[in-house]
């Protein structure tokens, strides 16, 4: 990080927001070079970040901000409030980052496509979390968003949560979407046996006191009915070896 000395002189910064690939150094700019294009533009294409320390005009720069999510999609919380309404730009920051979804305004947080791009993006949260009650109740974006992160599932509305068919489906993709299924479907046989051999699967590669130790950690996540099942502990004893 570049020391406090304020820097005025056009050139000097020019080269130093070049050089830096931390986003810190617009920040020891002078107002009227935060406000100098040339220079904001040279930072934000290094890193996205800068435009947080661009001037407000700059910020609603539409050319300047698209540049700065590509290169870095949390730019987009410091874009103006006109550019996060504005689909292009909202699209460009979630291919980068998905999770920047939470800056989008609210009429994108529930345009499918834009959610569909960001929940694409492997976060360890995903950008589920931050659309709208609507598209959190479509199946279909929902186990798109698990693809991405295991954790989506969270987010999900609870009618797909205690959906037969769509937990049948979201636990092949990922068995930890046991942990956030509705209490029924946890006592439901099919469902906890699917979320096993997923975990398997996922496990082959590693030791069978990894894969064992794996498998009881999801288990845990059933109903204590099954969880004490004399014949799914066998079967995941099996497993496990």
């Amino acid at each position: 990080m570049p020391d406090n000395k304020i820097i005025t002189d056009r050139e000097e910064m020019l080269e130093t927001v070049k050089k830096d690939g931390t986003g810190f150094a617009l920040m020891n700019a002078s107002d009227t070079l935060k406000a100098d294009r040339e220079v904001v533009l040279e930072a934000v294409k290094n890193n996205g970040a800068a435009l947080q320390y661009a001037d407000e005009a700059l910020q609603a720069d539409r050319e300047l901000v698209i540049e700065a999510v590509r290169e870095n999609g949390y730019a987009l919380k410091s874009a103006s409030d006109s550019l996060k309404a504005d689909r292009e730009v909202v699209l460009e920051a979630v291919k980068n980052w998905g999770s920047a979804l939470q800056f989008a305004s609210d009429t994108l947080k529930s345009d499918r496509e834009v959610v569909l791009e960001a929940v694409k993006d492997n976060d360890i949260k995903g950008a589920l979390q931050f659309a709208s009650d609507t598209l959190k109740a479509d199946r279909e974006l929902v186990l798109e968003a698990l693809k991405g992160s295991y954790a989506a599932f969270e987010f999900a509305d609870d009618t797909l949560k205690a959906d037969r068919e769509v937990v049948l489906e979201a636990v092949k993709i990922s068995g930890m979407a046991l942990v956030w299924t509705s209490d029924t479907l946890k006592d439901d046989r099919e469902v906890v046996i699917e979320a096993v051999k997923m975990y398997v699967n996922a496990y082959k590669n590693s030791t069978s006191g990894e894969r064992s130790a794996a498998i009881r950690r999801l288990l845990k996540y059933a109903s204590k009915e099954l969880q004490n099942d004399p014949e799914l502990k066998k079967l995941a004893e099996g497993w496990s070896k």
